[in-house]
C-alpha cells in the first residue's frame, strides 16, 4: 500500500510539477554545452524572403465579435502581396457571413449546414495556394506582428509547424474561471517555451497556430481536436513544431466556471481520442526524445493522473487512520486544506464571491474532474466532434 501511495504521489507531482523541473534542469544543460545566444527576431515586412501565407478563420455564429476579427486580421503586418485571407462561416445562422462580405480583402466560404470546424478547414485548405497556413479562432484578437513573427521560422526545413502563444485577459475583478484559466495558460506557456527549446512542442492550440501548407494531412472528421491532431501528425513525420511566444493571441476568460468545466471535458475527450490515434507516439523506438515529451506533457494528464489524485487520497486516508507515520498524516491534512479550499472556491464562485487562495485549488479540481468527465464521454460515443461554443466574458 505504501509503495503503490508513493509511486502515485510521485507520478501526480511529475505531471504538474516535476515535468517542469526536468524541462528546466535540461535547457540549462543544453544551454551550457551549445552556448547558443537567441537570435533577433526578423520582423522586417519590406524583406524579400518571406513566404506566401494564408490566413483561415472557421467562425460559426461569431456576429457579435467577428468584425473587430476581420479588421485585427487585416491590420496584421505582412507583405501584402504574399498574404490572402480565408473566412470559413458554414451553419452560421446569424449575420456572419453577410458581415464577412461586406469585406473585399477576404475570400468567404459559407454552406447552410452545419459538420463542425474540421469539415471547415478541410474545405478552406483546398482554396490555398500559398507556401504556410496560419489558424486562428475567430473570438481572439493577433498582435500586429504575429504572422512575421510566425512565418520568420520557416527559412528553416526542419521546422514544420509554430505554434503561437494563447493569452486570457484577466481583470483585476477576476473570478475563479478567469484567475484559474490565467494562471493555468501562463504556466503552459512556459512549458510550450521550454518544449520547444528542447526539441518541439507536443502540440499546438487553435487560438493561433501555423503550418506548411505541404505538410498538411487531412484528420479524421470526427476528430475532436482537430487543431492537436494536424500539429502532431507533424511531429510524428520528423518535423519540429517550435513555439513562438511574441506571436500571442488574446481572448476572455470562459464567463463562470461552468462554461469552462464544458470546454474542459470536451478537451479531456479529444485528449484521450488523440492518445488512442497517436500511438505512433507512445513508441520511444522512433523518437524517443519526442516520447518523452509527449508522454510527460499531454498522455498522463489526460488519462491516469486524475484517477492517481482520488487513489492517492483514499490511501493517504488509510496510512493516516493505521498510524503508519506522522509523514502519512500531515500529507493527510495537507490534502483535506487544499480540497477544503477548493470546496470554499466553489461556494464562493457560486454566490459570485472572491477569495483568490481558493481559485487555484478550485480550478485545478474542475480540470481534473473535466478529464475524468471527458474520459467517460468518449468512452461511451457521447462526444461531438462539432464544436459547441463557451460563453466568454465581454
Amino acid at each position: 500500500m505504501e509503495v503503490i501511495f508513493w509511486l502515485g504521489l510521485f507520478l501526480i507531482a511529475y505531471t504538474f510539477v516535476g515535468y517542469g523541473i526536468v524541462l528546466f534542469v535540461l535547457l540549462a544543460l543544453k544551454r551550457r554545452l551549445l552556448k547558443k545566444k537567441p537570435q533577433a527576431a526578423h520582423t522586417d515586412p519590406d524583406a524579400p524572403d518571406w513566404p506566401s501565407c494564408t490566413v483561415i478563420v472557421a467562425a460559426y455564429n461569431e456576429s457579435a465579435m467577428i468584425e473587430a476579427k476581420i479588421r485585427n486580421t487585416l491590420d496584421l503586418r505582412y507583405p501584402r502581396d504574399k498574404v490572402s485571407y480565408i473566412f470559413v462561416t458554414d451553419g452560421s445562422s446569424d449575420e456572419t457571413p453577410e458581415i464577412v462580405r461586406r469585406f473585399r480583402q477576404v475570400t468567404l466560404l459559407h454552406v447552410a449546414e452545419r459538420h463542425g470546424k474540421i469539415a471547415a478547414v478541410h474545405r478552406a485548405m483546398q482554396e490555398v495556394k500559398t507556401e504556410t497556413v496560419v489558424f486562428t479562432d475567430a473570438n481572439t484578437l493577433l498582435n500586429a506582428d504575429a504572422l512575421l513573427l510566425l512565418c520568420r521560422h520557416y527559412s528553416d526545413d526542419r521546422i514544420g509547424a509554430v505554434a503561437g502563444e494563447k493569452r486570457v485577459h484577466v481583470g483585476e475583478d477576476a473570478d475563479a474561471s478567469s484567475a484559474g484559466e490565467g494562471f493555468y495558460w501562463k504556466y503552459e506557456s512556459t512549458l510550450k517555451r521550454w518544449d520547444s527549446e528542447l526539441n518541439s512542442v507536443v502540440g499546438s492550440a487553435g487560438e493561433l497556430f501555423s503550418i506548411r501548407t505541404a505538410l498538411y494531412e487531412p484528420v479524421a472528421p470526427d476528430t475532436i481536436l482537430d487543431d492537436f491532431m494536424i500539429s502532431m501528425r507533424i511531429a510524428e513525420r520528423g518535423y519540429r513544431v517550435i513555439y513562438e511566444a511574441g506571436a500571442f493571441a488574446t481572448e476572455t476568460s470562459s464567463e463562470n466556471v461552468g462554461e469552462e468545466l464544458k470546454r474542459k471535458i470536451r478537451i479531456a475527450a479529444g485528449g484521450i481520442q488523440s492518445v488512442v490515434r497517436l500511438r505512433k507516439l507512445l513508441n520511444p523506438f522512433i523518437d524517443p526524445l519526442l516520447t518523452f515529451q509527449y508522454v510527460s506533457h499531454r498522455v498522463l494528464r489526460w488519462t491516469i493522473t486524475p484517477f492517481l489524485l482520488i487513489l492517492v487520497f483514499v490511501l493517504n486516508a488509510i496510512l493516516h487512520g493505521k498510524g503508519a507515520g506522522s509523514i502519512y498524516t500531515a500529507l493527510f491534512y495537507g490534502q483535506l486544506v487544499f480540497y477544503a479550499l477548493a470546496m470554499v472556491g466553489y461556494l464562493l464562485e457560486r454566490k459570485s464571491l472572491k477569495l483568490k487562495i481558493a481559485f487555484i485549488p478550485y480550478y485545478f479540481c474542475v480540470m481534473n474532474y473535466a478529464v475524468l468527465a471527458g474520459l467517460g464521454r468518449y468512452a461511451l460515443g457521447k462526444q461531438s466532434a462539432v464544436w459547441e461554443q463557451a460563453r466568454r466574458k465581454a
